[in-house]
């Protein structure tokens, strides 16, 4: 496995660094402080499968590395590590193909468990965002199962859904739900519709500001 970190301060870098040795050892980890050395390193290393990247890079706004990057390798995971964790700065990561959104404030342990998330094929918010979803309608009476089944929701759509606010990637959830990964993606894309969303971070905000608690883990 190969990693690339894009952080123009050496201090983050190496305490990333050593994250990354924790979880996968065997990993071969570049390093660039700005854009230009970063599109240098994935010119020269077509087999890069990670990319930790600051949106607040000296020689370019990060947002546009990250839309090139995806542009050029859909496959590429991308985890945006920021000091901004605004939730509209958090949309637009994921509206632009992040898999992952690790504020620098966040506790090392909890960094940790966002990188094994995407690692096995997750998508990481930070818990912050979602709760900042659900503050402004603190009298909102969560959302029941029935009342998502009257967007048009059957028990299995629903806890389809259950397990995309969880992060778990198609394959796990059909894992999870014995069924074939098709047969999630058609789920999902009924989720997504029934939510009048167009991604999987958009349902996860919305139902968050609806106040849907999710089925007991012993439910899934």
């Amino acid at each position: 496995m190969k990693v690339l970190i894009v952080d123009d301060h050496a201090l983050i870098r190496e305490a990333l660094h050593s994250l990354l040795k924790e979880l996968k050892r065997e990993a071969v980890i570049l390093e660039a402080s700005n854009s230009r050395q970063a599109m240098h390193l994935l010119e020269e290393h077509a087999d890069i499968s990670l990319i930790l990247l600051d949106i607040g890079l000296p020689d370019r706004d990060g947002f546009s590395v990250l839309r090139e990057v995806r542009e050029r390798d859909a496959t590429i995971a991308i985890i945006i590590i920021s000091s901004s964790d605004d939730q509209d700065t958090v949309k637009r990561a994921f509206k632009l193909g992040a898999l992952g959104f690790i504020p620098k404030t966040t506790k090392r342990e909890v960094m940790l468990n966002a990188m094994k998330l995407v690692f096995s094929g997750g998508l990481y918010i930070p818990s912050e965002i979602l709760e900042e979803t659900i503050c402004p309608w603190p009298a909102t009476k969560p959302a029941t199962r029935g009342s998502l089944k009257n967007l048009g929701l059957t028990d299995r759509q629903i806890e389809v859904l259950a397990l995309l606010m969880k992060g778990r990637s198609n394959k796990v959830i059909a894992k999870t739900l014995n069924m074939a990964v098709p047969t999630v993606k058609n789920h999902i894309t009924v989720v997504l519709k029934a939510l009048s969303v167009n991604t999987r971070t958009e349902a996860i905000i919305k139902v968050g500001k609806m106040g849907w608690e999710l089925p007991p883990k012993s439910e899934l």
